[in-house]
């Protein structure tokens, strides 16, 4: 549907600005009549665009408060329509205001809020949806919700503590870097020059450090330009290529210290995802579609389909997840035990409650390690360059005589 971006005034003549999706001008001009404002001017724009000049994308802070407010209302009978138009009205974020007011507009035209929800991917995901679909039919929308504000504060949580993991190390490195390179530019080549002077038998770390400053000195075009090259070249390669992708993913989950935590959150997630979704009623093969896509790694997805193939043909649960080998044996005994207990979803729990604290030690862990290790790795190349610079200056000492 296309996105309009307009100038309105309302009834005591007050200017509005806003974006707001409509079929055409006309259905624009008839949704903005029934917000109680009189159009303008307007202009067509892009979707992305529009998102950007009318407040920016819509956080996951956003989409918690949302949840929280609709269980509220839902739970005390409030109805939904009213609802939305209580939030559009309130809400801080002018982007999430006027995708309610669109989300109102087809309320009012007959669809459900399921249906409204999955107009606007690009706020509420498949998972969302689906949630709300099973709730409306259920009639537990406000379990939804509460479980959906929890998953949605928990995945923040997840990726604040994530980024606290590297922030630390990305800090050591680019200042490390920026030292090495200074060094090596302007430092070496005039030590060198001095060597050159003396006429000195330099060693060989001297040779291969002066070497490397004179490259560096010459050709900083490359040394500088190539990373951006092959970075941008990768990044092409991972959105062109699907075995690019593939390879990609499965590196990453093959790195030292953070391929092992990188792999424990994905699965975390998805644990966590699946038990929500088995608990509101989906079929365990429907949830783990929609799980496909939440990973958001190709290895483990594809290893989702082949586990969604292998129940379809009449395997357990646990016999599948135990067949993919990225599931550790803990976690196949509390299927198992879920499975022949006839409590599938207490055992889902048990699971994302296993991960959430692996997740968490891990986390903790990393952090407390990779620090340290980057300022040993990165220490250690300035130590070699002070030592190629210095040893042959305490030969020169050493021949001196006082």
């Amino acid at each position: 549907m296309p996105s309009y971006q307009y100038k309105a005034v309302d009834k005591s003549g007050r200017p509005a600005r806003g974006d707001l999706e409509a079929v055409n001008e006309v259905d624009l001009e008839l949704r903005l009549r029934r917000m109680g404002l009189d159009l303008i001017t307007f202009k067509q724009v892009d979707r992305q665009a529009s998102g950007f000049a009318a407040g920016g994308r819509i956080t996951r802070q956003d989409l918690i408060n949302f949840c929280f407010d609709m269980e509220q209302m839902v739970r005390s009978g409030i109805p939904i329509i009213d609802g939305l138009r209580d939030m559009r009205d309130t809400l801080e974020s002018q982007r999430f205001r006027d995708v309610l007011a669109v989300m109102t507009e087809d309320m009012e035209g007959g669809k459900v809020l399921s249906q409204c929800m999955a107009s606007h991917p690009d706020v509420f995901d498949a998972v969302f949806v689906s949630l709300i679909r099973v709730g409306e039919q259920a009639g537990q929308l406000p379990e939804v919700f509460k479980n959906l504000a929890d998953n949605i504060k928990w995945l923040d949580e997840l990726i604040s503590q994530t980024r606290r993991l590297l922030i630390l190390p990305l800090i050591t490195l680019v200042v490390v870097l920026a030292v090495l390179v200074a060094l090596l530019i302007f430092l070496v080549p005039q030590i060198a020059q001095l060597f050159k002077t003396m006429g000195l038998a330099l060693p060989a770390q001297t040779k291969v450090l002066i070497a490397v400053s004179g490259f560096m000195t010459q050709y900083w075009f490359v040394v500088f330009g190539l990373p951006v090259v092959v970075l941008a070249a990768l990044t092409l390669a991972v959105r062109r290529s699907p075995r690019v992708a593939y390879l990609w993913d499965y590196a990453k989950l093959r790195l030292p210290l953070l391929g092992p935590t990188l792999q424990k959150i994905i699965l975390s997630r998805f644990a966590n995802v699946f038990a929500l979704l088995y608990r509101s009623g989906i079929t365990v093969l429907d949830a783990i579609k929609i799980s496909e896509d939440v990973v958001n790694n190709r290895v483990l997805s594809d290893g989702l389909v082949r586990a969604g193939q292998q129940i379809a043909s009449g395997e357990s649960l646990s016999e599948t997840f135990q067949n993919l080998g990225v599931f550790p044996p803990l976690v196949i005994r509390m299927l198992r035990v879920g499975e022949s207990t006839g409590a599938l979803d207490l055992a889902l729990l048990n699971i994302t409650y296993f991960y959430n604290r692996d997740v968490k030690e891990s986390v903790d862990k990393a952090q407390k390690m990779l620090g340290p290790a980057m300022t040993l790795v990165l220490g250690g190349l300035l130590a070699l360059v002070v030592w190629a610079v210095l040893g042959p200056v305490y030969d020169i000492l050493g021949k001196l005589k006082f």
